[in-house]
């Protein structure tokens, strides 16, 4: 068994403070022995997707690095729910509009485990009157991306890519136990939809999930609040962490032994027809 926590931030478009709150949250996080700390979706920047590329870096920019300082500092396993990646054209120079929404999972020695790119990228009209095309300035990822570690094997996704059952049931065949979904739920979406999604995906792999969000307003004069209740749901479905209001973390036991017999004692992955 081991700690897992999950980050709640308020990113805005100040660099600076986001990565300052998220650093202190994972100290306070390692301080109470969390082997595996998770932050949301977009944690060093959420403000105008416009921006994006103006602070975007390769993977091995300053901003990974100083991440990956913190991981092995810290001596755990960090999950940085998404970053802006420097994507290039095709001639080779960086692309000046579109970024990459990437994911990094750093292992405690600070090496960099996995990085995976959002693949379904939300482009919808949200109730309420918000219209959001996340394609305009992302460029989509093209792969299903699993890590195994020491303490078990992690599914990586972000937050759009919740509402598509289809890549869980993907990761969980390739040998995922721990499912992470980062995200920055909005505030219309999130009330309905956020637990709901949550719980069926652990219950449909029977794994666990950690679900790190970005919770308020993010500074864009109140057109976008997040939603929060970040949380860690068991194999059976059952929430047991969340997050309230504001900006925190939760904190959770992770027991693969769990997974092992919840999946022996109801063996869907065995009863699929395909």
């Amino acid at each position: 068994m081991f700690l897992a926590a999950c980050v709640q931030l308020r990113s805005t478009a100040d660099v600076a403070r986001n990565l300052d709150a998220a650093d202190r949250l994972a100290r306070r996080a390692a301080g109470w022995g969390a082997a595996v700390v998770a932050t949301p979706e977009n944690t060093p920047f959420l403000g105008p997707w416009e921006e994006r590329a103006r602070i975007a870096e390769p993977l091995d920019g300053p901003l990974a690095r100083r991440l990956a300082g913190l991981a092995a500092e810290l001596r755990i396993h960090l999950l940085i729910g998404s970053f802006p990646e420097q994507v290039l054209r095709v001639d080779g120079t960086p692309d000046p509009e579109r970024t990459g929404n990437t994911s990094l999972l750093f292992g405690p020695d600070g090496g960099l485990l996995a990085a995976y790119r959002k693949l379904h990228l939300f482009d919808v009209d949200v109730p309420g009157g918000v219209s959001l095309r996340e394609s305009r300035t992302t460029v989509p990822g093209d792969a299903v991306v699993t890590c195994a570690t020491p303490l078990g094997c992690f599914g990586l996704s972000v937050c759009y890519d919740l509402r598509f059952p289809e890549l869980y049931r993907r990761l969980a065949d390739a040998g995922a136990e721990i499912l992470c979904v980062p995200a920055a739920f909005t505030m219309e979406t999130g009330k309905d939809h956020w637990h709901a999604l949550l719980r069926a995906r652990a219950i449909e792999t029977q794994c666990w999930v950690l679900a790190p969000g970005q919770w308020g307003a993010h500074g864009d004069g109140g057109l976008r609040r997040s939603y929060g209740h970040s949380l860690i749901a068991d194999p059976w479905g059952t929430v047991v962490a969340e997050c309230g209001d504001g900006e925190g973390l939760c904190l959770a036991e992770i027991d693969l032994d769990r997974v092992r017999a919840i999946r022996e004692g109801m063996p869907v992955a065995r009863h699929r027809r395909l």
